[in-house]
């Protein structure tokens, strides 16, 4: 309960002792996959965001200069009113209530609000080449540690599947084309999870961007991948390719690199989608078993059934497909329904 929480006791006192705001009550506003959540501050007559980071075990600081770079290139961040990075806290612009996802899950014309996402996508991704030095790369060792986390949380601890020798060499295989297909796309600036989740609808400057704090240098199919196969709202193939087609158009009329060809930026596209849901279905599983957070696992099957679709488009992944198809298919649907029945509890376990 707030009204026990003693780091919502030393936020109060932060606002209104330190800040000089009268305050007027403070409420859950969201909370994310890591140790930060987020609360609202109602005061002088208006609203803020409170970032809450324990710094024991979350830093302010990659937000804050993440935070300072899209904010250059004109992307919609939250204006940071006021830090303090030793005890974790930022009073944040509130950016409201309503997620891309809840309003296109509630029937709202997509187009719109895709269009304006892509729109800041491609600035960002042409404007930000310069601050791109900045961030740390998306390289070999990244790619790899995401990717493991699959076999170890999902099929291992999720699926309850023992790997044959042959089955984890197949998986190792098809991560290093993976891992060399994601090396040779041109970098840009990457938010790493730019999706309906992360996007607010915002009456200026749609749309209001957040959960920016772990950037990277990297391929520029990631970004556009996780907002258009989401992992939380899926659209029909030819939709998605339209979009891609479209916002390639838009990024090669501001300079961006785009490719040699429609078809090979759709591979980009399509394959990196495929890097980024293996540490995917990954994380959502540890989320349940190491963190608690269940809320994560109905999002399993479209995650892979993203991967299932583009491991039939690409020969060099028909091995995989099979794999998926043959061992874990089936199995999915069974370890859900064990979850959602309340059988192995995975919460408070640390594996």
């Amino acid at each position: 309960m707030l009204e026990t929480d003693a780091r919502v006791a030393l936020i109060r006192d932060w606002l209104s002792r330190e800040l000089r705001l009268k305050v007027a009550r403070i409420e859950p506003a969201s909370s994310d996959a890591s140790f930060r959540r987020y609360l609202r501050a109602f005061c002088n007559g208006g609203s803020y965001v409170v970032m809450d980071a324990p710094p024991d075990k979350e830093d302010v600081r990659p937000y804050l200069k993440v935070s300072r770079l899209l904010a250059s290139l004109g992307a919609h961040v939250p204006h940071v009113h006021e830090t303090d990075v030793a005890r974790g806290l930022l009073l944040l612009e509130d950016l409201g209530r309503t997620l891309y996802l809840e309003r296109l899950e509630a029937g709202a014309d997509p187009e719109p609000l895709y269009q304006d996402a892509l729109a800041v996508l491609a600035a960002v991704q042409v404007r930000g080449r310069p601050l791109c030095g900045e961030l740390a790369p998306y390289d070999r060792n990244e790619l790899l540690r995401e990717m493991a986390l699959m076999p170890e949380w999902f099929l291992t601890r999720h699926l309850s599947l023992a790997l044959a020798a042959e089955e984890t060499q197949l998986l190792a295989s098809a991560f290093e084309f993976l891992i060399v297909e994601a090396l040779t796309q041109p970098e840009v600036f990457v938010h790493r999870d730019y999706h309906a989740r992360n996007l607010m609808v915002v009456s200026e400057r749609n749309p209001g961007i957040i959960d920016f704090q772990d950037a990277l240098r990297g391929p520029v199919g990631y970004d556009l991948v996780s907002l258009l196969k989401d992992c939380y709202i899926a659209w029909p193939r030819e939709r998605v390719v339209s979009w891609v087609s479209g916002y390639r158009r838009e990024l090669g009329s501001q300079g961006g690199d785009t490719g040699a060809s429609e078809g090979q930026f759709l591979r980009w596209f399509d394959l990196i989608g495929v890097q980024r849901h293996i540490k995917v279905l990954g994380i959502f599983c540890r989320l349940w078993y190491r963190d608690g957070k269940p809320g994560y696992l109905p999002d399993l099957p479209r995650t892979l059934g993203y991967v299932r679709d583009t491991c039939a488009r690409y020969a060099e992944l028909a091995a995989l497909g099979r794999f998926i198809e043959q061992r874990a298919v089936a199995q999915l649907a069974r370890a859900n329904a064990r979850e959602a029945a309340g059988g192995e509890r995975g919460a408070g376990t640390y594996a």
